[in-house]
């Protein structure tokens, strides 16, 4: 009874917290309001779409993740973290999704924190490969891209390896990760796919507000925003991607004004995707603990 009527609370507060940054956003930043009420609609429509479907990848990210660092999660389960992992990445600082879904795994499902350290760690490897691919195949010589790609996959390589071979700590557990080539490529091409997705997105914002970029310039921009995410120190990594972008401005070619006339509305949009997913996270507890109450 205790256990249940602190997880009711647990809820309440969880629900109340998040609730309050959304308006706490919307106070500190109502430029993204204007910019919103200004971007067409059927703009917002196409970018509503890919969202959902860059949900949809990153569900099943998750759940070979999850597979990789040794447990299978139902895939309403996973739904529903992959949502409330996004939530977390744009309200938290340093990506903080990975860190939510490991503490959740280990609590409910055991699964072990080296694993699932090292699956994550795996991913990130394929996204930081995939984004410096991007960043220079449409723009740069072959030869500069080669270079950079291999740099960035032997990077990689190396730190999983010295985290996999580190003693852990008897907090992480011992876990062993799952050595199988069908979830390592599927890991390796739907990390590709959300990036694609992402190139999407970008592209329809930037022809938004009449940047006419190319696709090699659509890839490049891509990859320059991407690689924003190791060290994204502030919600959604508010002002680095930003910088990101136009310190890569040689590379892919986008002009000032438009990038930030394109981050705004991102975000802007960003910010109303969000509170959807979190009202259809919401909308599926409340169906199954009407189911329950049926019985």
């Amino acid at each position: 009874m205790n256990r249940s009527r602190l997880k009711r609370i647990a809820v309440v507060v969880i629900l109340a917290l998040t609730i309050v940054l959304f308006i706490r956003f919307f106070k500190q930043h109502p430029q993204y309001v204007e910019e919103l009420r200004q971007t067409s609609p059927w703009v917002l429509v196409q970018l509503l779409i890919v969202n959902f479907m860059l949900l949809g990848v990153i569900t099943v990210l998750n759940q070979i993740i999850g597979q990789i660092a040794g447990k299978k999660i139902g895939t309403k389960e996973n739904f529903l973290l992959s949502i409330y992992s996004t939530l977390a990445n744009f309200f938290g600082p340093l990506q903080s999704g990975p860190g939510v879904r490991a503490a959740y795994l280990k609590t409910k499902h055991s699964i072990s924190l080296r694993a699932y350290t090292i699956a994550t760690l795996m991913y990130y490897g394929f996204f930081a490969t995939w984004a410096v691919l991007f960043m220079l195949i449409g723009t740069r010589p072959w030869w500069q891209t080669l270079l950079a790609v291999a740099a960035a996959g032997g990077f990689s390589y190396f730190v999983i390896q010295r985290v996999s071979t580190r003693k852990p700590k008897k907090s992480e557990g011992t876990g062993r990760i799952v050595t199988s080539k069908r979830l390592w490529s599927a890991l390796a091409a739907l990390t590709l796919v959300q990036l694609l997705f992402w190139t999407l997105r970008y592209y329809i914002e930037l022809r938004s507000v009449g940047a006419y970029v190319s696709l090699g310039q659509a890839l490049s921009y891509t990859g320059s925003a991407s690689l924003a995410l190791f060290v994204s120190i502030t919600p959604d990594g508010i002002g680095i991607r930003e910088a990101f972008l136009m310190a890569a401005q040689q590379i892919h070619g986008v002009s000032t004004p438009d990038i930030v006339s394109a981050n705004l509305i991102d975000r802007a949009f960003y910010i109303v995707y969000l509170g959807l997913i979190f009202l259809i996270a919401l909308a599926t507890h409340a169906s199954d603990r009407f189911g329950q109450r049926k019985k």
